[in-house]
C-alpha cells in the first residue's frame, strides 16, 4: 500500500518529491542531478549520470525547491540556479514540439480543424491538442474520444512549430508510435503552465 491507502501498481515506477514529500508516478515529476561544480540541472530526458532527485512538475512546487532541499537529497552542498523553473518550461516546450513533429513526419499527426475532426470520427486518436490562445468557441466544436488525452498547454505558434506552420489551433496524434511519450511530456508541461485543475481532462460534447 502507498500513502493514502492506495494499492501500489508494481508496473508503475514511483518517486518521492523532495519538496512535497509525496510519492507519485515518475511521469509526473522532473528529475534533477547535481553537477561537478555543485550546481543543479534538470534532466528532462532522464539520461544524465548521477543520483536522481525528483520534484513534482508544478510551477508552485518547483518554485519552492530550495538549495537546502536539493543538498539533503544529493548528500552534498549544491546551489539552485536562477531561472531554473523557466528553463524547465523552455525544455519541456521544445520536447513536446520535437516529439509531435516526429509523429507528424511519420504520418501519425494532423493539424487543422477539418482534418482533426475527421480523425476524431474515424481513427483511434491518442492526443487532441488545442492552442491555449485559440477561440473558445472554435475549440468547443471538437471532442476528446474515450481513452485519449486533451492538452491546451501550447500556444498556436508553438503548435505551429510542431506542424511546420506559422500557427496551428487544432492538432491530433494517432495511437501508437511516439504518442505515449508526447502524453508524458505534455502532462509535465501542463503542470508547469497551470496552477490548478486536472491535467489532461478529457472533454466531451
Amino acid at each position: 500500500m502507498t500513502r493514502g491507502g492506495r494499492t501500489k501498481d508494481r508496473d508503475i515506477a514511483e518517486r518521492r518529491c523532495i519538496v512535497s514529500g509525496e510519492v507519485q508516478p515518475r511521469q509526473g515529476l522532473i528529475r534533477f542531478v547535481a553537477t561537478p561544480d555543485n550546481g543543479i540541472v534538470p534532466d528532462i530526458l532522464e539520461k544524465l549520470p548521477g543520483r536522481g532527485m525528483w520534484v513534482t512538475s508544478n510551477r508552485e512546487i518547483l518554485s519552492k525547491a530550495t538549495s537546502a532541499q536539493f543538498s539533503r537529497a544529493a548528500k552534498a552542498k549544491v546551489q539552485v540556479p536562477d531561472g531554473m523553473v523557466d528553463e524547465i518550461e523552455r525544455q519541456l516546450v521544445r520536447r513536446v514540439i520535437d516529439l509531435t513533429a516526429l509523429a507528424r513526419k511519420s504520418g501519425r499527426a494532423v493539424a487543422g480543424f477539418e482534418k482533426v475532426k475527421g480523425w476524431l470520427a474515424d481513427k483511434p486518436v491518442r492526443v487532441l491538442f488545442q492552442a491555449s490562445d485559440g477561440s473558445v468557441r472554435g475549440k468547443a466544436k471538437l471532442w476528446t474520444p474515450t481513452g485519449a488525452r486533451y492538452f491546451d498547454c501550447l500556444t498556436s505558434s508553438e503548435l505551429g512549430m510542431a506542424f511546420g506552420r506559422e500557427s496551428v489551433i487544432h492538432g491530433a496524434l494517432a495511437t501508437g508510435g511516439l504518442s505515449d511519450r508526447v502524453v508524458e511530456e505534455a502532462a509535465r508541461l501542463k503542470g508547469l503552465r497551470e496552477n490548478t485543475g486536472d491535467q489532461g481532462v478529457a472533454r466531451k460534447d
